[in-house]
């Protein structure tokens, strides 16, 4: 890849982020509409939680919310997330409250970057890990960033490879059988990639860190291991 389609990829990312930051602040929608199906659409799906990334709302999420949502998934949001800026373990245990003051079960779990970090924490939790069947993990930097170490931000630094928390969920091989992980061709934030020993790694044609979220091909992936979800759970 030269660096003209590196730089168009650049572009492009950013202004998908931008539009979809600017639509998310100014259009918002209520969460609650997505707990119940869509009209037409069938009863008794499996829910779904959505996990931002870091300065992302769920908002930000909203073109896999409202796939989900029309085939009849009840999608959960957890608010108090807000722009997703805290410690990893900290995030989580804000989605593990919600799952189970919800007393959700069968869940699976949808995020981006930072989110599937998250995801994966979630699933070493003993008090919630039975609740979850899925993790799909969008442009996630499960081996860290090597940009990380370049900031002073702890929020930012924390992606750092050398990050205790993060490698140690590096380490758990056990759970990566039950996640998929699907990132761009190129992700100008994440060099080393996304891929995940013993998970369905799937990459895609789009090219950013951001973008992947509305390309169809990822849709169809999160159909098809909330399938599998649904499957071991039966």
């Amino acid at each position: 890849m030269n660096l003209l389609e590196r730089g168009r990829a650049w572009l492009l990312d950013y202004a998908y982020v931008g539009f979809w930051q600017v639509h998310g602040f100014l259009l918002r929608e209520d969460p609650a509409r997505y707990l119940t199906p869509a009209p037409g659409a069938p009863e008794g799906k499996v829910p779904v939680l959505l996990i931002p990334g870091i300065y992302e709302t769920w908002q930000f999420m909203r073109p896999i919310a409202d796939h989900l949502h029309r085939a009849g998934h009840p999608v959960h949001v957890v608010q108090k997330l807000g722009y997703n800026r805290g410690t990893v373990e900290a995030m989580a245990l804000l989605a593990a409250d919600y799952l189970e003051e919800h007393d959700l079960t069968d869940v699976v779990v949808v995020a981006h970057s930072k989110g599937g970090l998250i995801g994966k924490f979630l699933m070493t939790m003993s008090s919630v890990a039975p609740r979850i069947t899925r993790l799909v993990a969008i442009n996630t930097p499960f081996s860290g960033s090597i940009y990380a170490n370049f900031f002073l931000l702890p929020s930012i630094r924390a992606f750092s490879p050398q990050d205790r928390t993060l490698r140690a969920l590096l380490a758990n091989l056990e759970i990566n059988a039950h996640i998929t992980s699907i990132y761009g061709r190129f992700d100008p934030h994440i060099p080393g990639g996304s891929f995940v020993e013993g998970a369905r790694n799937i990459q895609l044609d789009t090219m950013g860190h951001f973008r992947p979220i509305a390309d169809a091909r990822v849709m169809q992936e999160v159909d098809r291991a909330i399938e599998a979800g649904e499957r071991d759970a039966a």
